[in-house]
């Protein structure tokens, strides 16, 4: 059943696929340039945030940690928490979290740095236990600095491919 399933599927894909190869689509990976995404050092500021961050864009660009920087990638990040919605003792039942990040994309040979912005909104449930609320903060964190690393990849295929 499920090899029929899969042959019927092909059998739809597959004239798609040559429809697609023959009006000049390439995809955005195809471009050499763009496969030096793998060689841009990332620099992002030093406390919890910035790491996750920094962790999240190297993974997002597939970083090769011995190879020669191509590009220089600064992350500015500007964290703002707020709480939303009160309970009746005038506390907090969720929090907010918007992250900006404004970057710069600067060749390692010298030329013209490329800037943007980015900004990522999340939000997370407030808890009365201690260890609960911080664990709360960080998976928004986490989740934050997950969209701002998917943000920044294709911000950066855009940025290399003009």
């Amino acid at each position: 059943m499920r090899r029929a399933a899969a042959v019927a599927a092909l059998a739809v894909a597959l004239p798609a696929l040559s429809a697609l190869a023959g009006c000049g689509f390439t995809p955005l990976y195809a471009d050499p340039q763009l496969g030096g995404l793998s060689r841009v050092a990332v620099s992002a500021p030093d406390d919890r945030l910035g790491f996750r961050v920094r962790e999240q864009v190297e993974d997002a660009l597939g970083r090769t940690p011995g190879a020669a920087p191509s590009h220089r990638l600064e992350i500015a990040l500007d964290p703002q928490r707020r709480p939303l919605g009160r309970r009746i003792d005038d506390t907090a039942v969720r929090y907010e979290l918007v992250v900006t990040a404004d970057w710069t994309l600067t060749p390692a040979g010298g030329g013209t740095p490329v800037t943007g912005r980015e900004i990522v909104t999340t939000t997370y449930a407030a808890a009365d236990q201690p260890y609960a609320a911080i664990a709360a903060q960080q998976d928004g964190e986490e989740r934050a600095a997950a969209e701002l690393a998917r943000r920044l990849r294709l911000a950066l295929m855009r940025a290399l491919a003009e």
